[in-house]
């Protein structure tokens, strides 16, 4: 018996060794955050010293041949090419969302959810290199007087709006699902139609959710690279005006990826570029705590979550603003702060007068939207002592009328805006006019039809768009698949390269792609796995774990390019791997670690307590838990996360330009010190340099799209395996 105490109180005295151990680990993910912020604010001091942080945020020309690095320009592009994929995508996305949700059959509902999942998984440089054969022709065809070449700020905002698109359509429908059943059968029993309880109670009741989807969507459009770089122009100019969609322009993430791989390392220039890397850093961050934030409510309202002040009003409640309180207060004032800065700009052409003038009535009319909307209606028997109080003694119908007002003023001032952009200012504003007084007639019509057919005319309009949406996404995938795969064949797929990549095979290009997915893989795996199991099975809540947790999170929302950068500085140089299979490992390791880290934790989650319980009933220690009933029962989803992992990292480009790949390699190299060929970089050679034919360049996309897409393929099909095999 004594014995037996001493061998259960060892086993017992590993598990606490165990613990630690893992926690050691997990902090790893906390070390690499601050190494990658560290290695960024590092570098990026230079050009702080040398022209000022001022001159830096608020100078109008950038211009490294002659020292001047003003980022306004760049900054400017990327607001605008940012709005614009958001004006395009939001419409259609949440259009989509809301057919999905509610008007599909259940039969269809998982085929569409599907299909938008698998296209969020196509790597960049082939949106780009759609964007690039495809779209930029297509409107340089459409508007000859108002573009030469095609690439611009439209071309940049369409395609980062499609890219866009399964992001926005996935969430918002996640969101939907998420409202509790009742508030549909409460609306349905008071006799409104499907319709009216979609738009009028499911579709507020899941507003916060749909917000979150847009903001993930700004921050994909936010840290694109290889697509924005690909057919925006790239030239690093503001507008003139400010709003001409016709315009080059040239983001921060695009003017990184040009321009870093031709500086001497340790220049002004090379510091500027940094100093752009922390601006994207700080722009990916504040979305990701206002996504977390509205996400986090979300949940607070339908009772999934405890009610915990969001890390954005903990933010906002400390600004000295009066009247402040809140995550729609803090939209709000960033908006104005964005139109502030859309007016200062208006001065540096001469439409800044018809800028300003329109500029101004967005801002009066969105204001007075958001600060509507955020007030509850209640109502108050004294006198009012604050500017909410105030409103809140307007009676309903009053502000009925005066939103409907609103209302009408910003569809003018949008129309006039994209009117102009043809005619003067005077047919501007009939246009907008004019769009106005249809759409208040089609108002009083559809109040005057019977709801059933309102109905079927809006479920009509939703499988349009429905349709419209998913004939984007595959169009893509089509337009690829029938140039390349006539090419495609044996000698293609085990040649080596000929004539500097214009003709031959593409064999060193696959073998490179597959040696930075086993390596990355390597490093990735062992480090998210046992940090996943240390956050699901082992973490309290502590300042500790929520440090490990956040830092993912930033991690996660990191841009491809940052990382890029990140290995270029850290790997490349700092530790003097030069351009290697090395540097290229660690880089997109570090990338996916994030992913592996979440999945794993969540798959755990999954996991019913019950079973933890029998388990260490029966004598188990904790690890032996995890290890032996946890950890089995969550290996499918564990295994999605990897091979989704997987697709990532085959796909990417931006982090290996920097650190991993060369352009023509004759032979296979064996050496982890030595640089690799791969396909997402030759794919974006070839189109950007424009050597080799079409058929040459789509096949090479096509390669690439079957070996990222039958990740998630086979992604899917292992879920539902396990899906089926594992009943709780």
């Amino acid at each position: 018996m004594e014995a037996e105490s001493i061998r259960t109180e060892s086993r017992f005295h590993s598990d606490t060794v165990t613990k630690y151990l893992l926690m050691g680990i997990a902090a790893v993910a906390v070390s690499i955050v601050f190494f990658i912020i560290l290695f960024i604010l590092g570098n990026s001091i230079g050009a702080m010293t040398d022209t000022g942080i001022r001159d830096l945020l608020t100078g109008s020309r950038w211009l490294p041949s002659k020292d001047l690095y003003g980022t306004l320009p760049i900054i400017t592009g990327t607001l605008l090419v940012t709005a614009g994929a958001i004006l395009f995508a939001v419409p259609i996305g949440v259009a989509a969302a809301i057919f999905i949700s509610e008007v599909a059959p259940p039969r269809f509902r998982s085929v569409l959810k599907s299909i938008s999942e698998v296209f969020a998984g196509i790597p960049s440089v082939i949106y780009g290199f759609f964007g690039l054969t495809v779209l930029v022709p297509l409107l340089r065809d459409t508007f000859p007087d108002h573009l030469l070449m095609g690439n611009s700020w439209l071309a940049g905002s369409i395609l980062l709006g499609i890219m866009a698109l399964p992001t926005i359509i996935s969430v918002s429908e996640d969101a939907l699902g998420a409202v509790p059943r009742s508030y549909r059968e409460a609306s349905m029993a008071m006799g409104a139609t499907k319709w009216e309880t979609t738009i009028k109670v499911v579709t507020p009741a899941a507003i916060s959710g749909i917000s979150a989807a847009v903001i993930l969507g700004m921050g994909r459009a936010i840290g694109e690279t290889m697509a924005v770089m690909m057919v925006c122009g790239n030239s690093a100019i503001v507008p003139d005006p400010i709003f001409d969609v016709f315009s080059r322009i040239r983001p921060i993430t695009a003017t990184i990826a040009l321009e870093m791989p031709y500086v001497v390392v340790g220049s002004t220039h090379y510091s500027a570029l940094f100093f752009l890397a922390l601006i994207l850093m700080i722009m990916v961050l504040a979305i990701s705590i206002a996504s977390k934030g509205i996400v986090n409510r979300t949940r607070r309202k339908f009772g999934e979550a405890e009610n915990k002040p969001s890390l954005t009003n903990l933010i906002v409640a400390k600004l000295p603003i009066p009247f402040v309180n809140g995550s729609k207060s803090a939209f709000a004032v960033a908006g104005l702060f964005l139109i502030s800065y859309l007016i200062s700009m208006a001065f540096l052409n001469p439409f800044g007068a018809a800028v300003i003038g329109t500029s101004v009535t967005v801002t009066v009319v969105a204001s007075s939207l958001l600060l509507l909307n955020s007030l509850e209606k209640k109502e108050i028997s004294v006198r009012p002592r604050s500017p909410s109080e105030f409103i809140d003694c307007i009676p309903i119908k009053t502000k009925d009328i005066f939103r409907r007002i609103l209302t009408y003023l910003l569809m003018v001032a949008f129309v006039y805006m994209g009117t102009s952009l043809f005619y003067d200012g005077t047919v501007a504003v009939m246009a907008g006019l004019a769009v106005a007084a249809v759409y208040a007639a089609l108002m009083l019509i559809f109040r005057r039809i019977d709801s059933r057919i309102i109905q079927k005319i809006a479920h009509t309009v939703l499988l349009v768009v429905m349709a419209f949406a998913i004939f984007l996404l595959v169009y893509i995938l089509a337009d690829i698949f029938i140039e390349g795969l006539p090419l495609i064949s044996w000698d293609f797929l085990t040649g080596y390269p000929k004539d500097a990549g214009r003709a031959g095979g593409i064999y060193p290009a696959i073998v490179g792609t597959l040696k930075l997915i086993v390596g990355s893989m390597a490093i990735a795996l062992p480090l998210g796995i046992v940090t996943g199991i240390f956050l699901a099975e082992y973490a309290k809540d502590t300042p500790f774990t929520r440090t490990v947790r956040n830092s993912i999170d930033i991690l996660n929302g990191t841009p491809s390019i940052v990382f890029g950068l990140f290995g270029m500085s850290a790997f490349v140089v700092y530790f003097g791997f030069g351009y290697s299979l090395i540097a290229g490992y660690i880089t997109l390791g570090l990338m996916v670690l994030p992913v592996i880290i979440r999945t794993t934790e969540e798959a755990l989650k999954a996991v019913p307590k019950e079973l933890r319980e029998g388990s260490m009933a029966m004598g188990a220690t904790k690890w032996e838990t995890t290890v032996k009933v946890v950890l089995p029962a969550a290996i499918g989803s564990v295994i999605t996360g990897v091979i989704l992992s997987i697709g990532r990292v085959a796909g990417e480009t931006a982090p290996i330009m920097f650190t991993a790949v060369i352009v023509y390699q004759r032979a296979i190299s064996h050496s982890i010190l030595d640089p690799v060929m791969a396909l997402p970089y030759q794919l974006f050679y070839l189109a950007t340099e424009g050597m080799g034919s079409s058929a040459m360049q789509s096949a090479v996309a096509t390669v690439l799209l079957i070996i990222v897409l039958s990740m998630f393929v086979l992604a899917s099909v292992v879920r539902h395996y396990f899906d089926k095999r594992i009943k709780w």
